[in-house]
């Protein structure tokens, strides 16, 4: 499955333990799931080997993995 990728936002490492980043919502919208009545949008954050032309070395894309579809087979056994 080779889905394009969907950015939504970038930032800046400020330290080991603190990323600085900005989202842009419009580019969420259509992601937004739901499960037990909770809404929610998966993320994937990565830091960049090199900053890009505006010092940005964090990138944020949607995280739009989804399991494959497992089929019942009736003669597969139960154990």
């Amino acid at each position: 499955m080779n889905e394009k990728t969907i950015y939504c936002g970038g930032g800046k490492k400020m330290n080991d333990g603190w990323l600085k980043i900005t989202i842009n919502p419009d580019k969420l919208k259509e992601h937004i799931q739901e499960y037990n009545g909770k809404r929610f949008i998966r993320l994937n954050v990565n830091v960049k080997d090199e900053p890009d032309q505006f010092g940005k070395d964090v990138s944020v894309s949607v995280d739009t993995w989804k399991p494959e579809p497992v089929e019942d087979n009736p003669n597969d056994l139960p154990f």
